[in-house]
């Protein structure tokens, strides 16, 4: 048995969203089922919309910034109850006793993790996404949203906010660092939110100077435009961490010389091109090259008490879902401040 729902949906590669209806398993011992109160819409959906990064699997309900409240619950779950406010990020499931699956990080789950849209679980059945009235989820892949956060600006936080916290809080940033934040969309405003909370001086580091307003708002101390060739060489050796979350292929040599000997530049976007950089950019100042992909369960969970400790949500726009076309359109325009967030209610309605 299954439960039909309203959902929004991809019905081939790159085509327009639409409303349609889904099946949602019925609930097994460790299920939770959410009513989805508000979904986020992040880059990456559009980008898998589109195959942008290869085959995806169709229709496709996109949606992996979920946020809801307990409808029900399994037999067997004792961690939530109705009513409890509660978020879903970008896995639903992983194997649960590879090293890393112990290890917290079950994003890097060796018999892979499964996605919350676009995958196939291990029961064959394939995944839909939070742009949909509700989802049904193994309890231990649900996260508390605490209380003091409005599930409309936490609900980008489930992909986001654990996507920027978790590289600062592995790099160190803090009192006395020096953090700088390339780019100021999606991802960079919530780096910037997050970094200050954590106590680091914020640089940010765009194209232009256009955002630079709502940069400082934010609370960045500087706002830098890498468009004048001159930043580079005014910010050497500045920083001990870049964080550059922007899928643009950059100079990647030029950002390296803002890195204090020590340094890291940790890459949370994707863009279609290598990475191409000087082996002396890193040798020369002990410097690190990296990389970072979400974060595991206890740290989106330990993200979000911090967000609710230091009062941090998403800044977004809300729309209804009969605007979620125009929205990918002004998203693939960086025509949004910041993140676009669904209001799950008019699903269907």
């Amino acid at each position: 048995m299954t439960t039909t729902t309203h959902a929004i949906a991809a019905p081939s590669p790159g085509a327009a969203l639409s409303p349609t209806t889904i099946e949602r398993r019925d609930l097994r011992p460790d299920d939770v089922l959410i009513d989805i109160a508000y979904a986020g819409i992040c880059h990456s959906d559009i980008h898998q919309v589109k195959e942008d990064w290869g085959s995806a699997i169709f229709p496709m309900v996109p949606g992996h910034e979920i946020a809801g409240v307990v409808a029900a619950v399994g037999s067997d779950v004792t961690k939530y109850q109705v009513g409890d406010r509660v978020g879903v990020g970008c896995m639903v499931d992983s194997c649960g006793e590879c090293e890393y699956c112990l290890a917290g990080t079950e994003q890097f789950c060796v018999k892979g993790n499964i996605q919350t849209y676009n995958g196939v679980g291990f029961d064959g059945e394939n995944t839909y996404g939070g742009y949909s009235r509700q989802i049904v989820v193994k309890d231990a892949f649900v996260c508390r949203i605490p209380e003091g956060i409005g599930l409309d600006v936490a609900a980008p936080l489930l992909c986001a906010g654990i996507t920027t916290y978790s590289p600062l809080n592995r790099w160190g940033a803090g009192p006395g660092k020096k953090v700088a934040v390339v780019g100021l969309g999606g991802l960079g405003h919530m780096a910037v939110k997050i970094a200050v909370a954590m106590g680091a001086e914020v640089t940010v580091l765009s194209q232009s100077l256009k955002k630079q307003e709502d940069g400082l708002k934010l609370g960045a101390k500087d706002y830098f435009a890498t468009g004048d060739a001159s930043t580079f060489k005014a910010l050497r050796g500045r920083f001990d961490l870049i964080l550059n979350t922007v899928s643009a292929t950059l100079p990647v040599d030029s950002y390296l010389g803002m890195l204090r000997v020590g340094g890291a530049m940790v890459n949370v976007g994707a863009p279609g091109e290598p990475l191409s950089y000087n082996a002396f950019s890193l040798l020369g100042g002990n410097r690190v090259l990296a990389g970072s992909m979400i974060g595991g369960i206890a740290e989106t969970q330990e993200m979000l008490d911090f967000c609710a400790e230091h009062g941090i949500g998403a800044e977004i726009e809300t729309i209804s879902a009969d605007q979620v076309n125009v929205a990918y359109d002004r998203v693939e325009n960086s025509d949004v401040r910041y993140r676009f967030v669904i209001d799950a209610a008019t699903i269907g309605a």
